[in-house]
């Protein structure tokens, strides 16, 4: 899930669609020479499934670029622009490479990284990914990657191939903001995804919005059909979370349970979290 990215995205071609071009634009520069860097870290976002949402199931490495202030940049600056060039391969780079780390480091914990199917083909990713791999075999069945549906939907080919090389290592795959774009269930049917994550747009406020009620439930269903875990996106409150579990997701995340933190979750002395 990129919460910065897609939340609120504007029609293209409206003035605040202009703006925020012109803001990535202005951005880009920084964020290249950080990346060229590496000055990026990971924040972790807990998910929870639905029966045992005391505990994590596993968490979300959600990429942060620090520029040469020390100031994280907000996504929303450059990613949409970025995504589409040869620097959006270059931060999946980096993302991933600090996600394999923080696997290797640490034995127990599980963990999902961001990617867009665009970086398959990018030899430095691919790369970094077969590296990572060889060096722990164990490594692969901990490692969780979510690809955005709108870049899979974009290049099934290369994604169904890609799919029958990395579960041969226990890579786990979800398809990432489900709902989000214009899904080909064909493809889908094709696919093997172990996941999907339902986007957040159908979760908010799902206890009081009958509307969201239907389409979220008619996601799920797909999903279930197909032997995948279903993820439910931006679970802000108690009363959606409720509604979530009645209806039957597997796992949940959101600002409900944990907001994305620099501060590896399971290094740090646990807290009394007020919700």
């Amino acid at each position: 899930m990129r919460p910065d990215v897609n939340d609120g995205t504007p029609t293209k071609g409206s003035p605040l669609d202009f703006a925020i071009d012109q803001q990535s634009r202005i951005t880009l520069p920084a964020v290249r020479a950080a990346v060229e860097r590496g000055n990026g870290v990971l924040a972790y976002q807990p998910i929870v499934q639905a029966q045992r949402t005391q505990r994590p199931a596993f968490y979300e490495g959600l990429i942060r670029i620090i520029d040469d202030s020390g100031r994280i940049v907000p996504l929303k600056d450059f990613m949409p622009l970025a995504e589409t060039t040869e620097l959006g391969r270059q931060i999946d780079c980096l993302s991933l490479g600090l996600g394999l780390q923080a696997l290797t480091e640490d034995p127990a914990l599980r963990l999902s990284i961001n990617m867009s199917a665009r970086s398959i083909g990018y030899p430095d990713w691919i790369r970094t990914l077969r590296q990572g791999i060889a060096e722990d075999a164990h490594v692969g069945e901990r490692l969780i990657l979510e690809i955005t549906e709108s870049s899979a939907m974009g290049m099934p080919d290369q994604v169904q191939n890609f799919m029958r090389e990395v579960q041969r290592h226990g890579i786990s795959l979800a398809l990432d903001d489900f709902g989000a774009g214009y899904t080909s269930f064909r493809y889908l049917r094709d696919f093997c995804f172990d996941m999907i994550k339902i986007d957040g747009q159908f979760i908010r406020a799902i206890a009081e919005q009958p509307d969201n009620q239907v389409l979220t439930r008619a996601l799920m269903s797909i999903g279930q059909h197909f032997d995948m875990f279903t993820v439910a996106e931006s679970v802000e409150t108690a009363e959606d979370a409720s509604f979530l579990i009645d209806s039957g997701i597997d796992c949940l995340q959101g600002y409900y349970f944990g907001a994305p933190t620099i501060a590896p979750p399971w290094k740090t002395p646990p807290s009394v979290a007020r919700r």
